[in-house]
């Protein structure tokens, strides 16, 4: 900003909103215009305006002209927000300084400094000085304190905490990435700002090169900024941070619900061929009895590189290859880049036709752009038009009607190897026809970061046409925000290394609270070899995380879970199948998901915002711990090449070792980090964890009640016995089971299974499991139940339903009982006594 207009504004020492018409301060030249749900105010070239979508959700724009000409407020479209979001709207109370909703206070300084604070007073965000205009280019500048940390951005590699860090916007491909790699290959401009256990959430949405900066130049204050583009954010209050995460999913969307198969372990390889060699790895699964669900095919199974088509020496019989495939209860995934090979005259239907529909981006003198990528000279669709996409849709009918399940979307930074910026040139075109935007051409520059967004939408959008009542599936390697409604997504081409290992947590939480919940990192490591005991270690963390895939860069040895051996495949074998038993949990966790956007895989503050004595997040006490579910606790090694001791640090409460059912212990009193403090009170010491190679460890929060199948080979499997509710009796004890087809939409019209659990030790010392109506007419596996307690000693030794008296069993520590399930819609408790 220009001094000029500061000038004019210091003299205005209140802002007086009038409930009527737009007042104008002809001695500041300053005009304030009290809105239905905000305020906008505009002087000295600069106009700024702020309303409120909810009572905790406010939406702050800003643009800039000249001292003399004010600007206008650029177009008011988003590729992220979801236009009902966008456009909702609540009245405000019009204050002096600002308006007040139910929850949030918005004052304005008189040189247009932003500072928002709940109603008690508390400061949640606070412009440390008014956000600067260079010609197109700006900065926004906020207050930091040193209590202030920060969560999201996506994958980008390095600690869960952002505070301290700085971060560029830019899909790139970054093959072998490293740690102090920046940008890589997504652009979430999205972030939680948490102090003193209050969580605010902000979305910069501006598909431009944006930049963020946490406190790294200037130790007390963030920031973010773009070359051009609209100054636009949206600021989201919890207090607590899992409210902010719901929020944001209601602002930018949920991750839709999976077919259940994608929950399953998938295998690949850069690249699985010939034919032959596809069908020996899924047979040697099968015959090792390792339970899967997804083969991949990488791009050598198409004709030199080239999408959409099947390469017939090394694939001679595709299409009876994936019906084979399907008998034997696997998926294919089969890439399909958005590079389509340039071959006029050479009948390649996919360049023919996207010719024919001018579906190719353009270079500024209007010829079609080429850059080189696998298969040679390529063409890129022009993703930001409705029809290119539709038209992009069309071409996955041949591989669809052969039974192909699932598309990756790669190489959609986009990738091109021409130049040293990876990319295609900043000045080429692309022409948006969009609903909710204006037709205009925009440069590459304004376009690249929601390109690989837009190709997988064109992917999704494209799989709803052909099969509207199946559910896509679709993994890409770049995206935007809001990019979870159409895709999945994996943290790309890291390497076979213990730290790549370490930071897949990190990015896998982080992506989760950017909306990205369905998501994974390529188990073993792309790049390189790894040891037999760093892919052993992968495997047992991937059991754990939303998307298992194996996956492994040509040249490489081997991944597969037997290549090290007898010992290193019985236990990689162990937590495949562990995460099979806990196919039900996992599932009824992603349809929360579906729902709410909470992620699957989540840090622990999103549970236990209250878990340390002055509200830091107690997961920069824990090492690399995470939750799966709200439920279950996994806590690897924080620096997992060693072999010495570490510590793990539990939330507060009892927990259970999910291996054993021993109980751990109560923990009265808050994480601290005095600790001197911390040692002399008994119940707060961590557990000390010697590392074993066959073992991770898991825990299990009192009061829930976990929902576990029968093993089977594959989700496609029917389960054979009963269903097991393992209660571990606690404080507000409860559990859920979510269940449907696991590939249709038929849920939507009423064909699911939902049940709710609760337990509760009664006065008399029995431990009762009541089991709620259920709802939906999906009509699920089991006829029969099997009650595993944990944590309660029984007297009498028997369960009594309304009908029958079943007598306990000890099992280890548990207790346990199987009984009748008639699928009936009346509740029925159980009584363990």
């Amino acid at each position: 900003m220009s001094l000029a207009p500061l000038r004019l504004l210091s003299a205005l020492a209140v802002i007086v909103l009038a409930a009527s018409a737009p007042c104008v301060f002809a001695q500041t030249g300053l005009q304030v215009e009290p809105l239905a749900n905000g305020v906008s105010v505009t002087g000295g070239g600069t106009t700024l305006q702020i309303t409120a979508l909810r009572d905790d959700v406010l939406r702050v724009r800003e643009s800039h002209g000249s001292e003399n000409h004010d600007a206008p407020l650029p177009e008011d479209a988003s590729w992220a927000v979801l236009p009902a979001a966008r456009t909702a709207s609540v009245a405000v109370t019009p204050e002096s300084d600002g308006f007040q909703t139910h929850e949030l206070r918005v004052r304005i300084s008189p040189d247009l400094r932003i500072t928002v604070s709940d109603l008690a007073g508390k400061i949640l965000q606070s412009d440390s000085r008014p956000a600067e205009w260079h010609g197109t280019a700006f900065h926004v500048y906020k207050q930091k304190y040193g209590d202030s940390h920060f969560f999201g951005l996506g994958d980008k590699p390095g600690p869960l905490d952002r505070a301290g860090e700085a971060f560029v916007m830019w899909n790139t491909d970054s093959f072998g990435w490293q740690e102090s790699t920046d940008p890589i290959y997504k652009s979430i401009p999205y972030f939680i700002d948490d102090r003193e256990g209050r969580a605010l959430g902000v979305l910069f949405d501006n598909t431009w090169r944006t930049f963020f900066d946490f406190g790294k130049e200037v130790p007390d204050q963030y920031s973010f900024g773009a070359p051009n583009g609209p100054l636009d954010y949206y600021l989201m209050y919890g207090p607590d941070p899992k409210h902010v995460v719901e929020t944001y999913a209601w602002l930018t969307g949920p991750t839709p619900l999976p077919p259940m198969w994608t929950l399953g372990f998938q295998q690949s390889r850069y690249s699985y061929y010939p034919q032959s060699q596809v069908m020996e790895i899924a047979d040697r699964l099968r015959k090792n009895r390792i339970p899967a669900d997804a083969i991949y095919l990488d791009i050598d199974y198409q004709d030199h590189n080239r999408p959409f088509t099947v390469d017939k020496q090394r694939f001679p019989h595709f299409a009876q290859m994936i019906h084979e495939l399907a008998e034997k209860n696997f998926h294919v995934v089969a890439i399909t880049d958005l590079h389509i090979a340039k071959l006029p005259n050479a009948g390649y239907a996919p360049y023919d036709s996207g010719m024919a529909g001018d579906h190719f981006v353009k270079n500024p003198d209007g010829s079609v752009y080429t850059g080189i990528v696998w298969p040679g000279p390529s063409v890129f669709p022009d993703f930001t038009q409705k029809i290119t996409r539709q038209w992009w849709g069309t071409l996955y009918k041949g591989f669809v009607d052969d039974g192909v399940s699932g598309f990756w979307n790669d190489m959609n930074e986009p990738a091109v190897f021409t130049y040293p910026s990876k990319t295609m040139p900043d000045d080429v075109q692309h022409r948006i026809d969009e609903p909710g935007f204006k037709p205009r051409t925009a440069i590459h520059l304004e376009i690249h970061n929601v390109y690989g967004m837009e190709n997988s939408r064109a992917t999704h959008d494209g799989l709803l046409a052909l099969r509207p009542n199946q559910r896509p599936f679709v993994l890409t390697r770049a995206s935007y925000a809001g990019g979870q409604r159409y895709a999945a997504t994996w943290t790309g081409d890291n390497s076979s290394t213990w730290n790549h290992l370490r930071m897949t947590v990190s990015q896998i939480l982080n992506l989760g609270l950017s909306g990205f919940a369905m998501s994974g990192a390529d188990v073993g490591g792309f790049a390189g070899s790894p040891s037999p005991d760093l892919l052993t270690r992968w495997l047992q963390l991937a059991a754990f995380q939303p998307i298992d895939r194996d996956h492994a860069a040509k040249g490489t040895r081997p991944h597969e879970p037997w290549v090290d051996g007898q010992m290193h495949e019985d236990i990689r074998r162990r937590f495949i199948d562990e995460r099979y038993r806990l196919m039900p949990y996992l599932y009824t966790v992603a349809e929360e998901m579906s729902r709410t956007g909470l992620p699957i895989d989540r840090p622990l503050f999103l549970e236990f915002p209250h878990a340390t004595s002055d509200g830091h997040p107690i997961d920069l006490d824990a090492g690399n711990e995470f939750l799966l579910g709200p439920d279950l606790l996994i806590a690897p090694a924080p620096s997992p090449s060693e072999v010495g001791d570490y510590e793990v640090n539990l939330p507060p409460g009892i927990w259970y070792d999910y291996w054993t059912g021993q109980q751990l212990g109560r923990r009265t009193q808050t994480v601290t980090r005095d600790l001197e403090q911390r040692d002399a009170a008994q119940p707060n010491k961590p557990l000390l964890i010697t590392p074993k190679l066959a073992e991770l460890p898991v825990y299990v929060r009192e009061g829930t009640i976990l929902p576990i199948a029968p093993l089977t080979q594959s989700t496609s499997e029917k389960p054979i016995g009963p269903l097991t509710l393992r209660v571990y009796a606690g404080d507000d004890c409860h559990g859920d089971i979510y269940l449907d087809d696991g590939k249709t939409f038929d849920y939507r019209s009423g064909q699911f299974f939902r049940q709710h659990f609760t337990c509760e030790v009664t006065a008399d010392h029995h431990l009762v499991v009541h089991i709620a109506a259920s709802q939906g007419s999906f009509v699920p596996w089991w006829s029969e139940l099997r009650i595993e307690a944990m944590g309660w000693t029984p007297s009498a030794k028997e369960l009594t339903t309304p009908t029958a008296k079943t007598p306990l069993r000890q099992e280890g520590n548990a207790w346990t009982a199987t009984v009748a399930a008639p699928h009936v819609a009346a509740a029925m408790d159980l009584t363990l006594e």
